[in-house]
């Protein structure tokens, strides 16, 4: 063998070395780059990560499984996010009057809403206030950390269909089916070690700027998170750590710019042009907004820490307040609105101007629904505790098809009906205690 030809071969291991060493750094998931490019690091929040989802999940066959949780694999990652369901079943309608319990089709009235299932509702809880999910055959339940309890239909697509991913610490990253889940506890996060960092930013739209934890496209959420689209020189992959903010250019393409100072046009996918299914900002004023394509200019990220933490969403109270007709009366005691919501972590959803708004109930201090005479507000006026006044429009939560208000006046057991076209005012008592409140960590 000739000295080139060992000098040849030499070269070519290295190189096989080199390739592996590359292909290891790509296939590495979910953790931080290197501490020079990572936001605000210190030496206990680099070991913390208390805002990212942790848990225990117990399989059918008894295996127990502890850790770091994703859902779906690559979704929901923070205490801050949704879980999001159906509930098929509301105990609240055989509170209202019969000849209240009828639906509208096409301009027909069909009476019918007698049964606990017709009024079912989207569910809509922050991971932060769960305590426990338990798939049951057809149904999964929630159980929050008030105690109560939501039976979800399994099969109206919940977001447990996706399965969950464990950061075991014996036994590795573990990909679980919903189908072998017998029950998830959710527990204040461990110490961690290397982790990801949440998306932080502000956002920047025409009805003004949310600033907060960044869910993009409705699913990154974390720095490993990556951003595909097309470039001239073809298909193009950017961990959202490496860019410094993103811009809408056109209908299908956005303007990314890296931390480094290059700018770079990505298009033709669903991430980065009008498919985009909005971008989520957990914003303290507001609790969450979700921002569509059409209202959204540019995002600048931002340190932010790593976010609220398990023991940061205290357990909902019950609704209290009081609801004035437009006949005058004033009723106050227990509150539940819309025949749904009871509770202050339970949210008042409705839209402005390419902006939705989740609110929790915590967070209101009244709403004033839309005019309902000819030629009245089409807006509702939400104020907030914090004083500031929202006027939102007559949709979602707010709109006709709002089915009206209990009061549990104080000391009774049965409530008082008002159907939302008789709501004047709701007033709501400020809770002691309510996440968000302020910074972050």
């Amino acid at each position: 063998m000739t000295r080139a030809t060992l000098a040849g071969g030499a070269f070519a291991t290295m190189f096989v070395l080199l390739a592996l060493a590359v292909g290891l750094r790509v296939l590495e998931q979910d953790v931080d780059p290197d501490p020079a490019t990572s936001p605000a690091m210190t030496p206990s929040t680099a070991e913390a990560h208390e805002g990212l989802l942790y848990g225990r999940v117990t399989t059918d066959d008894g295996a127990i499984y502890e850790g770091r949780l994703r859902w779906g694999g690559d979704e929901e990652a923070l205490w801050g996010n949704y879980f999001n369901g159906f509930k098929d079943e509301n105990p609240w309608v055989a509170h209202a009057p019969p000849e209240r319990r009828s639906i509208e089709v096409f301009g027909i009235e069909i009476a019918g809403w007698d049964r606990q299932r017709d009024l079912g509702r989207p569910f809509m809880a922050r991971f932060g206030d769960i305590a426990r999910i338990e798939p049951r055959g057809r149904d999964v339940r929630v159980i929050l950390k008030s105690g109560t309890v939501f039976d979800l239909d399994r099969f109206s697509a919940d977001d447990l269909a996706d399965g969950v991913r464990v950061w075991d610490g014996r036994r590795g990253v573990v990909d679980l089916g919903e189908w072998g889940i017998r029950t998830i506890e959710l527990l204040a996060t461990a110490r961690l070690g290397a982790a990801p960092y949440p998306l932080h930013g502000t956002v920047r739209t025409p009805q003004g700027d949310f600033t907060g934890f960044v869910q993009w496209d409705r699913e990154e959420c974390v720095g490993s998170d990556e951003l595909d689209g097309y470039t001239a020189a073809g298909e193009l992959s950017l961990r959202f750590d490496t860019i410094r903010s993103i811009a809408r250019r056109s209908l299908d393409s956005s303007l990314v710019t890296l931390r480094n100072g290059r700018e770079i046009v990505l298009s033709d996918t669903r991430e980065v042009g009008h498919g985009n299914r909005g971008i989520y900002v957990d914003d303290h004023r507001y609790g969450r907004v979700l921002i569509s394509w059409d209202a959204f200019e540019r995002v600048d990220f931002s340190p932010g820490g790593t976010g609220p933490a398990y023991g940061d969403f205290p357990p909902g109270r019950p609704l209290t307040g009081s609801v004035i007709t437009r006949s005058g009366r004033r009723l106050a005691g227990r509150l539940v609105y819309d025949l749904d919501e009871s509770e202050t972590t339970e949210t008042l959803d409705a839209p402005s101007q390419g902006v939705d708004y989740t609110i929790p109930f915590g967070l209101i201090a009244s709403i004033v629904p839309p005019g309902l005479e000819e030629g009245g507000s089409q807006r509702a006026r939400v104020t907030l505790h914090s004083g500031e006044e929202l006027k939102l429009e007559r949709n979602g939560d707010l709109g006709e098809r709002n089915a009206g208000m209990l009061i549990f006046l104080d000391g009774s057991q049965r409530p008082e009906y008002v159907p939302w076209t008789d709501v004047e005012q709701v007033d709501f008592d400020r809770p002691p205690a309510m996440y968000p409140t302020s910074g972050l960590r």
